[in-house]
């Protein structure tokens, strides 16, 4: 499982995505989204604007991700 730090409240799912280069740019995130399936915490996730939390577990093409908060 990778960690993904972040020094804000919360990170977009499409933000997390560009983050990790799934996609190029944001525009993309929507289409990403309906041709991959993405799970946070388990449970399906379609919509790119999704508020990602430290300690949400993202699993997205067989990578685990983990939202922390940097320090």
């Amino acid at each position: 499982m990778k960690e993904v730090f972040i020094d804000t409240e919360y990170i977009t799912l499409g933000q997390l995505l560009k983050h990790m280069d799934f996609i190029q740019s944001g525009g993309q995130a929507k289409y990403f989204l309906a041709e991959n399936k993405v799970y946070v915490n388990d449970q399906v996730e379609d919509r790119r604007g999704r508020k990602l939390y430290p300690e949400d577990i993202i699993n997205v093409q067989d990578m685990l991700l983990k939202i922390k908060k940097s320090i």
